[in-house]
């Protein structure tokens, strides 16, 4: 249904690498007139104790230059490594910018993306203006605007080749015809999950429970507003209690959420720990959870790209699990038994070391 962000390099220099080499050179000119003032033998001597001393600076003042030239090194050595890894996964015309990698295809996708976003924040608009119009009186449940932004989700996945392959689609299929709600679950180590999940749950009602800085990004902040999704504010106990209460209400009011119960993208693509806001709305209401399984997002779309480097069609699929219900579990037995599903759906290297 929706849709991108940036990483640091790091460098060092050392200050005792340019101030060292001056010590060295104040102790040499007291040295030189203290030894020209001695005997011959003992000045011979103290000579050689001179000489091994400067020679002994200047294998420290090397050792530093050595030092800082190898720090440079390594760090130069990264971004060599991030270059290298972007290459070979979006072939010889990739190329990485502040905001994250492109390549042509990832241009191209972007253009479509934005393009069909501009009309998608025009109907948004529109939408908006509908329901001040109305007073909020018609579509109480704010349907049009999941409407519209599934309708940008499906054209961006097939004029770029990404619908993904579902199995056990059908499990969905029957689970709409009962009429119940459900708390939809999934993994999450990519931006492609968010159109994958809206695509799989399909075109009915449904809000996304997501963090709240989701808000600032373009066109997508409208969509999330406009639709009235459900949005935590982690920095807030307050605003987090009103999410619950938000949440179980769109339940009982018939309609479907969504989430990734992680709270943000997995870096490593393995699955991460949960968080239990998902779980407590969907116990306390009384809804069945449906875990879902998305394999292989970020063979698609890392988190280092702005936008998918290829298709995704013919590289992921989405697994649909049978809905685990919240009644006769405890909160904790419900979140292990949807983490159980979701991980048997996973590829090896997505599932996590520790279960």
């Amino acid at each position: 249904m929706k849709l991108s962000a940036a990483f640091v390099l790091l460098s060092a220099a050392s200050v005792g690498a340019f101030s060292s080499p001056s010590a060295p050179k104040s102790i040499s000119i007291s040295a030189i007139k203290t030894i020209s003032s001695l005997p011959s033998s003992t000045r011979y001597s103290n000579t050689n104790l001179f000489a091994a001393s400067v020679a002994s600076s200047g294998s420290n003042d090397d050792s530093t230059d050595s030092s800082s030239s190898s720090s440079g090194s390594t760090a130069l050595t990264k971004q060599q490594k991030r270059k290298q890894q972007i290459k070979e996964e979006g072939g010889p015309l990739s190329f990485n910018t502040k905001y994250g990698a492109l390549n042509p295809f990832a241009i191209y996708y972007g253009l479509v993306s934005i393009g069909l976003g501009l009309v998608w924040f025009v109907a948004l608009t529109l939408s908006q203006l509908f329901y001040k119009v109305t007073g909020e009186k018609i579509d109480k449940k704010r349907r049009i605007p999941v409407f519209l932004s599934h309708i940008w989700g499906t054209l961006l996945m097939l004029f770029t080749g990404c619908f993904p392959k579902i199995e056990n689609g059908e499990i969905i299929k029957e689970f709409h015809k009962s009429g119940r709600t459900a708390m939809f679950v999934s993994n999450h180590n990519s931006w492609m999950d968010i159109p994958f999940l809206g695509h799989t749950i399909g075109w009915l009602n449904y809000k996304f429970v997501a963090k709240k800085e989701l808000e600032k990004v373009p066109i997508l902040g409208k969509a999330i507003k406009v639709a009235k999704n459900v949005l935590v504010d982690r920095s807030d106990r307050r605003s987090q209690l009103l999410t619950l209460k938000q949440g179980m209400k769109w339940l009982n009011d018939g309609v479907n959420l969504c989430t990734f119960p992680e709270g943000t993208r997995s870096r490593s693509g393995r699955l991460m720990s949960f968080k239990n806001g998902a779980f407590k709305m969907a116990h306390k209401a009384g809804k069945p959870v449906v875990p879902i399984s998305i394999c292989r997002a970020a063979d698609v779309m890392p988190s280092h790209w702005i936008f998918p480097f290829r298709p995704s069609g013919g590289i992921c699929s989405v697994v649909v699990h049978e809905p685990v219900e919240s009644e006769g579990r405890t909160e904790a037995e419900l979140a292990q038994a949807v983490r159980e599903s979701i991980i048997s759906g996973l590829p090896e290297n997505q599932r996590p070391l520790s279960s």
